[in-house]
Parts: structure tokens; C-alpha cells; sequence
């Protein structure tokens, strides 16, 4: 399967976020399960940011992702801060909610996870109620490795429902790992790990009010429904920082003294080559969101030749968070796949952005 270069996908941080409202997002979903094509939504908040930091098997599982959604509000005001065009949040339990209140458009889910007994509470409450979305299974595998949790009996019992949404509980990296390791086998179109939606649709845990959610506020109501979760909260806040000091002002201040005018829609161009085992791209000029569109399809013919990948970069002079976003998918897909993937002869000033863009794994030759 092969990424979409259509998304309109930015880099954060060194994850790839979609600028889509929850309409846009909750239509995407819909669109998968009516036609029946894969959706493996991630939902990013501040602790999946902090933890893709140094664990490049979790980042790669976003990046994997064929949709990504800013699930926190500090992700939403380093966007505003950074002018990409993220500007509300979108949280995984809230599509899941969107999702649950639409009764005119039924769709099944299937729970995967959680604390005992969560899972078959929530899915008696979602039929209960009768609302837009019904429970046809559910799954309490406890918490066994992802070897034991991906059995043949347990994936035929998930197809079996013949779910639309597969809602995976595991705990984030947990629940990457499984999702990465199963998708393939699994032929429900939907699937995310939506952490807490069990335990909220289970009644178990309450969420935030509106009004703590919309001021950054909702990880104090966490803290006060899970006292132990005060530790992770305080890494968090401590990593986040340390990213705003090292990453975000410095890039912040750097595109306020770096904007490049309007003559690069028309100067910045692309060449093709193929040179046996890589497919070669050369660019020069600016590449940003608003003249980005010839490198979706210029990737999309690079991965569909089923070769290494190699961006030659030496006349590019300025990129934005669209083009690393877009490049990151590629690289994404080499990666997964086990092909070449390498970004040559960067000028520093590129490199500098790649690199307050928390991507620099991009320049690094993977071979």
C-alpha cells in the first residue's frame, strides 16, 4: 500500500500532523469504512510527542499512519506559534464521540483492551444506548507480549465481527506496536488506539469539561481521576521545555527573519532520473505548502518504481513544515518497505530547518 502524497501533512517536532478539523477528520474515517480501505488513525498528544523522541520504532508508527491528528492543546499553540495551519485540536476520544452520536450513519466497533471488564461494559453501554455506533465483540487480552496478543484464533475472532472500527486499548506504544504488527492481517477498515475511550465509554473514567479541554488543562482533571499519572505528566512537562527552548523558539525566530517572497512559486523546479537501483530527485528553489503540489505526484512515481529514493537537494535554498511532512512519508514507506532512502547535499540552512523540525533521522542515509 502506498502513502498518500495528497494528505496535507505538516511536520512537528519530528511527527507528521494532518491540518484537519474533526469534520474533515471524522469524513476521512468514513470514507475508509464505506469503501472499505484502510484507516490506521494516530492520535498524537504531548506524551506520544515526548516519547517519538527516542524511540524511533513508536515514531515510525505515526509516521506510518494514514492519518494523524494534534490530540493536545500544546500541539495546537506550537502550531499557531510556528504558523502551520493546525489551528484546533482534534482528540481521539472526541472522533470517537462525533462518531457515537450520529445515529443516521450506523457504523460496528470492536474493543481491544483495557483494565478487565472495561471493554464488555463499554460495549454493553454503546448498545444500550442506541446511538451511531454498535459493539459487535470485544477482547480483554490482558497484559500478555504483543507474541501472545497477535495469535491466529484472536485476528480471525476481530475479522470474524466484521467491524467497521477497531478500537485498540493497550496503552500507546503497546498499542502502536500491535497495530503495526497486525494491520495487515486485520480487515477492519478503521483502527486506532484510542487509549482511554474504553474507560470513558465504560463509565469508569469521566473526562475533562469542556472548558479545561479547550485551555490546555485537561491533563489537571487526568490527574485528579489517576493520582499515579502525576509522574508522566511531569516528564512530559519537563521534555516539552526543553523542546520549546531548544526547537521551537529558536525556529520560531528563525522564520520571522527568513520569509521567502512570492518569486519562488514559479523558480523552484524538480528532475527525475533513473539510475538503476535509486530513483533519483534533483529539486532546486523554495518548496513550501503553497507550491508543493508537483512533489506529490513526483513521489508518488518514486515509490511506485520500487527503488531506492534519493532527494538531491542542492539547490534548495528554503523548505517549510508541508515539504519535511511530505518527505517524511516517503521516507516512511522506504523505510518500512527496507529500500534506500537519502536526502544529499543539503545547504545549512535547510539542514537548520529539517532540524528545528525535530526530523534530522531524514538526513541520515538509510540504506
Amino acid at each position: 500500500m502506498f502513502p498518500d502524497f495528497n494528505r496535507d501533512v505538516h511536520c512537528l517536532l519530528g511527527l507528521p500532523f494532518d491540518a484537519v478539523d474533526m469534520e474533515g477528520a471524522e469524513n476521512i474515517v468514513r470514507i475508509a469504512i464505506a469503501s472499505r480501505t484502510r484507516c490506521f488513525l494516530s492520535t498524537p498528544n504531548l506524551n506520544f510527542l515526548i516519547a517519538a523522541q527516542s524511540d524511533i520504532a513508536f515514531r515510525n508508527s505515526v509516521i506510518n499512519s494514514d492519518l494523524s491528528i494534534a490530540d493536545g492543546m500544546p500541539l495546537v499553540w506550537i502550531s499557531r506559534l510556528l504558523g502551520i495551519p493546525i489551528r484546533k485540536r482534534v482528540a481521539g476520544s472526541a472522533l470517537f464521540d462525533a462518531l457515537r452520536k450520529d445515529s443516521g450513519k450506523m457504523l460496528s466497533v470492536y474493543f481491544f483492551g483495557g483494565p478487565d471488564g472495561a471493554a464488555e461494559a463499554a460495549c454493553q453501554q454503546l448498545n444500550r444506548e442506541g446511538g451511531g455506533l454498535i459493539c459487535v465483540g470485544f477482547e480483554s487480552p490482558g497484559f500478555g507480549s504483543i507474541d501472545e496478543m497477535s495469535s491466529d484464533a484472536l485476528i480471525q475472532r476481530i475479522n470474524a465481527s466484521k467491524a467497521d472500527f477497531l478500537v485498540v486499548s493497550l496503552g500507546a506504544k503497546k498499542g502502536q506496536a500491535w497495530i503495526e504488527r497486525n494491520i495487515s492481517r486485520i480487515s477492519v477498515p478503521a483502527i486506532s488506539h484510542l487509549g482511554a475511550v474504553v474507560n470513558f465509554v465504560a463509565g469508569t473514567l469521566k473526562r475533562a469539561p469542556v472548558g479545561m479541554q479547550n485551555i490546555g488543562l485537561e491533563w489537571l482533571w487526568r490527574i485528579k481521576e489517576d493520582p499515579q499519572l502525576w509522574r508522566r505528566y511531569y516528564r512530559d512537562g519537563k521534555a516539552f521545555l526543553e523542546l520549546m527552548v531548544s526547537r521551537v523558539i529558536p525556529y520560531a525566530w528563525f522564520l520571522h527573519r527568513h520569509k521567502p517572497d512570492d518569486s519562488h512559486l514559479v523558480t523552484a523546479g524538480l528532475e527525475t532520473t533513473d539510475e538503476g537501483e535509486n530513483y533519483v530527485i534533483r529539486l532546486h528553489g523554495v518548496w513550501t505548502l503553497q507550491n508543493i503540489m508537483p512533489l506529490r505526484d513526483c513521489f508518488s512515481n518514486a515509490v511506485r518504481a520500487e527503488k531506492g529514493v534519493k532527494l538531491e537537494m542542492y539547490g534548495v535554498t528554503h523548505v517549510d513544515s508541508a515539504f519535511v511532512g511530505l518527505v517524511m512519508l516517503l521516507h516512511g514507506h522506504q523505510t518500512q518497505h527496507r529500500r534506500g532512502f537519502q536526502m544529499a547535499r543539503l545547504s545549512e540552512r535547510v539542514h537548520l530547518i529539517i532540524k528545528y523540525c525535530g526530523a534530522e533521522f531524514l538526513c541520515q542515509k538509510n540504506e
